[in-house]
């Protein structure tokens, strides 16, 4: 008897000791709670990885709740309770996707990169389920149906009418069956997706190109050369030089080597990434991917996947994009064709007995450059310092809106090279922060982009502060000497300090609304490990 009524006792002191430890990893993941940080951007040197998966899963949870509620609330469906309710619901997911899907692009490693694999069908199936919900959609319906006697204000119409448009793309009028299609092409579609991303990233790590002899590397500026000394130290190869698949090594490389063989093979690297047959091979994920958006693009109605993208973009329709391109193919093919014969021609006049390759055309155009403009790329390059670039973008926006930028050092980073910048509007009050993540590394996507970690909103009339990042892989400094940036680089940067000044002004009551990506684009995009990140 003893026992039978130590047993009830033994599993309420378990599911108590089960329930405070559920309750402790919540307390003690940074993730969940309020960021009690400057500025209440996210406590990077807390967060761990361990912290991101019971964060994710409490998140969709609480998601979950705030989507019944909705669904489930007797009154008359309004702007109020119905649209503005969905567009304030998810705001804990919304920041443990920015952190991690930020991470998982700039900074991974095999945790996050498995851990991505394993929650892009979860997101996605999430997502759907709030999408394809019926009776979700029902009062969003109601008051898209009655929206002209509502008297909203043009943001309150904007944010009504992607509501009901990102619902009615999403699948919420499809029947069931067809709505259960839907998701399994989605689930399919957001693992395929993060895994073409993860291959290429693998591939462009896996790539060495070891010199060991000085007379390989005739014509390469001397900052390149140093830069791949200190490379191959860093790989245990001193006195070599190590030239990987990074842009600001490919490309300068291919820019200014005399060695055509080695043109030729850090080329044909680069250029066959996902493609070489071995466990990092794209040609299947791809032909999968185009198949399951066709699929997806006909389930939906659409001729093709590229109707269905392009119906919310400029553009509209397929139609109108390949008229555009049909105009340019002509004059483009023309100007290539003069390009090559030039090439051709300063090839025969070095005594080559070849035709230009691709591998031959950003050396010998360099060589045409000089000779017909007397203009060395490399020559200019110390006029564009990282620093001095920077501070120059900095200027041009106090001098178009008097914006001014202050270096913090007291705001927690996901890694030693960013930077980031208090943005003060021309009053002197505070606009919101920006992230600068400049160098490449193992652990960075290629390109270049423009985030967020917040996207601006009101609440109660009142500004909420954008946080901004822009991350991009350019030339790193060599010992002493700060980072020179190519006019690409250059260029770059200014084009997504635009980008970032697009979010820093944003000035709306609706963070979906905001001048960055919505939370639901920003979402898919993350879930589809997208190489650009809104840049």
């Amino acid at each position: 008897m003893k026992k039978k009524r130590l047993l009830p006792f033994f599993l309420i002191v378990a599911t108590a000791f089960v329930g405070c430890e559920e309750k402790k990893q919540m307390t003690d993941n940074p993730l969940l709670l309020a960021y009690d940080t400057p500025f209440n951007v996210p406590p990077f040197d807390k967060i761990k990885d361990e912290h991101f998966k019971p964060a994710y899963e409490e998140a969709i949870k609480v998601h979950n709740l705030e989507i019944d509620s909705i669904v489930n609330n007797t009154e008359e469906p309004s702007f109020k309770n119905t649209i503005l309710a969905i567009e304030n619901a998810g705001s804990l997911l919304s920041n443990v996707s920015r952190v991690f899907g930020n991470l998982s692009k700039a900074n991974t490693n095999d945790s996050i990169s498995a851990l991505d694999k394993e929650l892009a069908p979860v997101l996605t199936g999430h997502y759907d389920d709030i999408s394809m919900n019926s009776k979700l959609f029902a009062r969003i319906k109601t008051v898209w149906d009655k929206k002209a006697s509502l008297g909203l204000d043009a943001e309150d119409i904007k944010l009504l009418e992607n509501t009901y448009k990102n619902f009615v793309r999403s699948g919420a009028n499809l029947n069931d069956a067809n709505k259960t299609k839907l998701k399994k092409i989605n689930s399919e579609l957001a693992g395929l997706t993060v895994e073409f991303g993860q291959n290429v990233l693998a591939e462009t790590n896996a790539f060495e190109m070891v010199v060991d002899s000085a007379s390989q590397l005739e014509g390469l500026p001397e900052s390149l050369k140093s830069a791949a000394a200190e490379d191959a130290i860093a790989k245990g190869k001193e006195g070599k030089w190590l030239f990987t698949l990074q842009n600001p090594s490919v490309m300068p490389f291919l820019q200014y080597a005399q060695n055509r063989d080695l043109r030729k093979q850090i080329w044909e690297a680069y250029q066959m990434r996902g493609n070489n047959d071995n466990a990092h091979d794209n040609k299947e994920v791809l032909r999968k991917i185009a198949n399951l958006r066709l699929e997806k693009a006909k389930l939906l109605g659409y001729t093709s996947y590229a109707a269905y993208v392009l119906e919310e973009s400029m553009a509209k329709n397929p139609t109108n994009v390949y008229e555009l391109l049909n105009k340019l193919w002509t004059p483009a093919l023309s100007k290539a064709k003069g390009e090559a014969a030039d090439i051709n021609k300063e090839i025969k006049a070095q005594g080559g007995d070849f035709e230009v390759a691709p591998y031959d055309w950003r050396y010998y155009t360099e060589i045409i450059r000089k000779n017909r403009f007397a203009l060395n790329e490399d020559e200019i390059k110390p006029y564009f310092s990282l620093p001095t670039v920077r501070e120059g973008a900095f200027a041009v926006a106090h001098k178009l809106y008097g914006l001014t930028f202050v270096a913090l050092n007291n705001v927690p980073v996901y890694h030693k090279d960013v930077e980031v910048y208090e943005v003060k509007d021309k009053d002197g009050s505070h606009l919101g922060l920006l992230y600068a993540d400049f160098f490449p590394r193992a652990s960075k996507s290629g390109g270049a982009w423009m985030t967020s970690y917040r996207s601006q909103s009101k609440k109660e009339g009142k500004r909420n502060a954008p946080v901004i990042s822009i991350v991009c892989n350019f030339t790193k400094p060599v010992g002493d000497q700060p980072a020179l940036l190519t006019f690409d680089e250059a260029s770059t940067l200014f084009h997504e300090f635009g980008h970032a000044l697009h979010g820093l002004l944003s000035n709306v009551k609706y963070r979906s609304l905001a001048g960055n990506l919505s939370f639901q684009r920003f979402c898919r995009i993350t879930i589809s490990n997208y190489g650009k990140l809104g840049g």
